[in-house]
């Protein structure tokens, strides 16, 4: 039973990586990379910032979605975010769930 669950355990922290690699191809593919970068400022804040800004609200996946899929202005400055209709929606929720867990 101990090798079962460490074998486990084992396999989630190697999919970890690949989990979030995918998820940033999924922001690239998205043209969420245009603008963020995951630990640096480009025109959007940095992925790492938003997290940071939202950890402890437990709101702050339903904004973003809403901020992503819509658009906003304001939040980080003067320069707008344009809203991302491209993007299906099941794809916005993971690409926040991912921005939220940045570390």
């Amino acid at each position: 039973m101990k090798r079962t669950i460490a074998c486990a355990a084992l396999a989630a922290a190697f999919a970890l990586p690949t989990l979030a690699t995918a998820n940033e191809k999924l922001a690239q593919a998205s043209g969420c990379m245009t603008c963020h970068g995951v630990d640096k400022k480009v025109i959007g804040p940095a992925y790492k910032d938003v997290a940071n800004k939202y950890r402890g609200n437990k709101g702050a996946e339903a904004d973003l979605i809403k901020k992503v899929k819509n658009g906003t202005k304001g939040t980080w400055g003067d320069i707008p975010m344009p809203p991302n209709a491209h993007v299906k929606d099941e794809d916005i929720k993971t690409l926040v769930e991912w921005i939220l867990a940045q570390k």
